[in-house]
C-alpha cells in the first residue's frame, strides 16, 4: 500500500502533466492612462479549478475578463500580450468575439436571470447560436443543462414560471445552467457566491466539484476557505502583479513569496 506522501507525489506528477486550456503570456490591461495588470503570466490547466485570490482591486477581476475579451465592453480599456485558447490567439483580430464567449462562458458576482421563465433562461443561448432547432432538443438542452447545475429536481415543475422568482442560490444556478446550455469549454466565475448565503453557497461548490469534470473553470473569490476548498490551483495577485501561482495545498501551507503568506493569514487585504 502507497504511503500518504508517496500518493501525494502521484497526485502532484498526475496535476503537472495535465494539459493548458489557455495561456497567458505578458498580459497587461490599461483603462486610459493607468495601468491595472502588468505582464502576468499565467497557464490554465483544463479540466481544473483555478482560484484567482488578493486583496480587493489587485487585478484579480481584471485578469479573469481578459479571458473572454469583457474587458471589450469597457470604454479606454487596452490589453496588450496574448492570451491563447487551444492556441488560438484569443485577441486575432478575425475571432468571433460571440463565438468565443460561448466557449468561455461566464457567471457574474450577482445571480442575473433574464426577466423571463426558467426554461427561457435556458434555451437562450443554444437559440442564439442554432446549437437546438425542435422543440425536443430544446427540452433536452433544459434537462440536461440544469441537471448539470443540481436544479433540475428543484424547478422541473415550474419551467415556465419566471426566473426572477427563485431564491438567490437557484438564481446563481439558473445561471450556471445557462452558461453550460451552450457547452462551453471554460467557465470563468466572479465572485460566484458573495450575495449567496451560506447554505446556498456549499451548493454552488458542490457544483464547482461537479463540473470541473467537463469543464475548466476560472473562479474570482475574496474566500480564503472557498479557495482552499474548491480549487486545485491557486494564483495570488497584489497591485496588479501575479504574485505567485501554485497547486492550492502548497499556496495555504507553504506559499513562496512572504505577500501570500501575509494575505492567507489576514495581515493585510
Amino acid at each position: 500500500m502507497m504511503s500518504e506522501a508517496a500518493v501525494e507525489k502521484a497526485l502532484d506528477l498526475k496535476m503537472n502533466t495535465v494539459p493548458y486550456k489557455m495561456i497567458g503570456k505578458d498580459v497587461s490591461v490599461y483603462y486610459g492612462e493607468k495601468r491595472a495588470l502588468f505582464d502576468v503570466n499565467l497557464n490554465i490547466r483544463e479540466n481544473t479549478v483555478t482560484a484567482l485570490i488578493g486583496p480587493s482591486g489587485c487585478g484579480k477581476s481584471t485578469f479573469l475578463r481578459t479571458l473572454n475579451r469583457m474587458n471589450d465592453t469597457i470604454e479606454n480599456c487596452r490589453v496588450t500580450g496574448k492570451i491563447t485558447l487551444d492556441e488560438d490567439d484569443i485577441y486575432d483580430p478575425s475571432i468571433d468575439v460571440v463565438e468565443l464567449r460561448a466557449r468561455v462562458g461566464m457567471v457574474f458576482q450577482k445571480p442575473n436571470p433574464f426577466p423571463k421563465s426558467i426554461y427561457e433562461n435556458v434555451v437562450y443561448g443554444p437559440r442564439i447560436h442554432g446549437l437546438a432547432r425542435t422543440k425536443a432538443e430544446f427540452d433536452e438542452v433544459v434537462e440536461t443543462s440544469l441537471q448539470k447545475a443540481g436544479l433540475f429536481n428543484e424547478v422541473k415543475d415550474r419551467l415556465h414560471e419566471p426566473g426572477t422568482g427563485l431564491s438567490g442560490g437557484q438564481q446563481q444556478r439558473l445561471c450556471i445552467a445557462r452558461a453550460v446550455a451552450v457547452s462551453p469549454e471554460v467557465i470563468l466565475m466572479d465572485e460566484p457566491c458573495s450575495a449567496l448565503d451560506p447554505i446556498a453557497t456549499a451548493k454552488v461548490e458542490e457544483l464547482i466539484h461537479e463540473l470541473r469534470a467537463n469543464f475548466t473553470i476560472v473562479i474570482v473569490t475574496h474566500s480564503m476557505q472557498q479557495a482552499a476548498r474548491v480549487s486545485q490551483r491557486t494564483a495570488m495577485f497584489h497591485l496588479g502583479n501575479l504574485v505567485e501561482e501554485n497547486d492550492t495545498d502548497k499556496m495555504f501551507t507553504n506559499p513562496d513569496d512572504q505577500r501570500t503568506q501575509d494575505y492567507i493569514m489576514g495581515r493585510f487585504g
